[in-house]
């Protein structure tokens, strides 16, 4: 099995494990101060995407992570053999896709957890499949503006 497959597999293990943990021990809506004022976690759970948005539209939802775990398996095989980097954020692309997706399927909700405040503002709680797609998507989007700076240094 090659690497960046292993690293999707060790993400959707955290997740599912840390979501598994806030099931068991919290009771929903219930949050533990980590940092005053800045980091708790607080048991919560979303039935839609990022902050609230498309509420109970499962199958939606399921159509739309099939067609991007098929898309980001078919980028893995074809392109990520000639970039660790883009492999990496395939991979953690992959990871958070299929993450929440376990959630939808089993659960037809998605847990989240993870809740924070920055300079005043109460973030949308979240949890580490969705962390895995954002930091997925910018690095995909670093991979991407490195390699068409390569094709450009190359054509001059």
């Amino acid at each position: 099995m090659v690497w960046y497959y292993i690293v999707a597999l060790i993400i959707i293990g955290i997740d599912q494990l840390t979501k598994w943990i806030v099931v068991k021990e919290m009771d929903l809506y219930e949050q533990i101060t980590i940092i005053e004022d800045f980091f708790y976690l607080t048991s919560h759970r979303n039935s839609g995407a990022a902050w609230g948005i498309l509420q109970g539209k499962m199958i939606f939802f399921y159509i739309i992570t099939i067609i991007v775990i098929i898309g980001v398996v078919y980028y893995m095989q074809k392109y990520a053999r000639d970039s660790k980097l883009l492999a990496l954020s395939l991979s953690l692309v992959l990871a958070g896709a299929i993450g929440n997706f376990i959630d939808r399927l089993f659960r037809k909700e998605v847990v989240d957890f993870l809740d924070f405040v920055i300079v005043g503002y109460d973030y949308p709680i979240f949890n580490v499949a969705d962390s895995s797609l954002v930091v997925g998507v910018i690095l995909l989007l670093i991979a991407t503006f490195m390699d068409e700076k390569k094709k450009g240094n190359k054509s001059k």
